[in-house]
């Protein structure tokens, strides 16, 4: 996976809570055996609901995503981070997510950031009034700077970042110890001829 350090775009607002999986990718679109072709599906089921701005012309392109509490709870389906990614989001903010999602995300290159409930909602107000305004996200240096340069912190544990930071999705990390796996399958101990189990 790619790596991601900073983020610099406009942000795509979505003032609710308790997404769940299901709302951000319906079941009825997980037949797909790639992780690609997904992010046409996206809110499939809210386009046109009122609040719901993320397929505006005017959202469309934005990288950050900005959404209430507890996104992404609901079923574990990694489809849903697949599909948030396959439309475009890099980082996507939230006053809390579903830990399962959270992990889905991280797995493959997106980056979720907690802010307090205040942060969220004044981003979403300036992102709704203002579709040209531009936040970035740094996560080398665990700030989020809105679009008057202020610094809001956030935590990230560190062996999570350094994944992200890198970009070494659970392959990659594998990769790493590929000398030592050759090695233990040249020199391990194999069995000659027929095997007997103890209990047969």
């Amino acid at each position: 996976m790619e790596p991601i350090r900073t983020v610099k775009s406009k942000v795509a607002p979505l003032p609710f809570h308790d997404v769940d999986t299901d709302q951000i990718i319906p079941k009825q679109f997980l037949k797909r055996v790639e992780r690609t072709g997904f992010g046409e599906f996206l809110f499939w089921d809210w386009r046109g609901v009122e609040g719901y701005r993320l397929h505006d012309p005017a959202h469309e392109d934005a990288e950050i995503l900005v959404a209430g509490r507890n996104f992404g709870c609901g079923s574990s389906r990694e489809h849903a981070p697949w599909a948030l990614q396959d439309f475009g989001y890099k980082v996507i903010i939230a006053e809390s997510f579903a830990d399962i999602f959270r992990t889905n995300c991280t797995k493959i290159g997106v980056l979720p950031v907690t802010l307090p409930g205040a942060e969220i909602e004044a981003l979403i107000a300036a992102a709704t009034e203002n579709p040209d305004m531009e936040i970035e996200v740094d996560l080398e240096r665990r700030v989020v700077l809105d679009a008057h340069e202020r610094e809001i912190a956030f935590e990230f544990e560190g062996g999570t970042r350094e994944r992200l930071l890198r970009g070494w999705d659970d392959i990659s990390i594998t990769m790493e110890h590929e000398d030592e796996l050759l090695a233990f399958e040249r020199d391990r101990e194999r069995v000659e001829g027929p095997v007997t189990l103890p209990f047969a």
